[in-house]
């Protein structure tokens, strides 16, 4: 890369810009899920982050805007799944769709959040503090059980708000 980069200031009239910036930095796709009082609940997230070993600790970030957000943070627990290269399907509908769970296979998991079959990676985790920032609220999940896949696979990817895989070598 030869250009020059372009330096803006994060201000309210440059928010795609910043999404656009956000963006470069590419991440796996999760489906975060709960149990509520009216049935399962799911919602796609790429906050998703180890924080701790000892605890072991996770954190994700749901939005504020979110119909979805408050019974997320007030959740006793909930689990996070790390998406295949082939759950693309999921990722989108629970993107927009965090009710219906109709067209999918799941159970109940561990501790009682959803389980969603065929993902690489399965953290249970209760509830260990939520924080406010900005338009997201932090959310730390104490792992309690993990569940990995036995085949190993691609993860599903996000970059530059397209969904992908990695590919060696490139």
């Amino acid at each position: 890369m030869t250009a020059d980069p372009r330096y803006f200031t994060p201000t309210a009239d440059r928010q795609a810009d910043l999404r656009r910036a956000f963006g470069c930095f590419g991440t796996g796709v999760t489906v975060v899920t709960t149990q509520t009082t009216d049935g399962p609940l799911g919602m796609t997230a790429n906050s998703f982050s180890s924080i701790s070993l000892t605890p072991p600790l996770v954190l994700w970030s749901p939005a504020v805007a979110s119909r979805r957000h408050d019974a997320f943070i007030q959740a006793e627990s909930f689990c996070i799944h790390v998406l295949a290269a082939s759950q693309l399907n999921i990722a989108r509908h629970f993107a927009s769709n965090g009710g219906d769970f109709d067209t999918f296979d799941w159970a109940p998991g561990a501790l009682g959040a959803p389980r969603l079959s065929g993902c690489l990676a399965e953290f249970y985790c209760t509830t260990h503090a939520v924080h406010p920032a900005g338009d997201h609220s932090l959310v730390l999940g104490e792992v309690q059980q993990v569940a990995q896949a036995a085949e190993d696979g691609p993860g599903l990817l996000f970059d530059r708000g397209r969904f992908g895989q990695f590919m060696a070598g490139v």
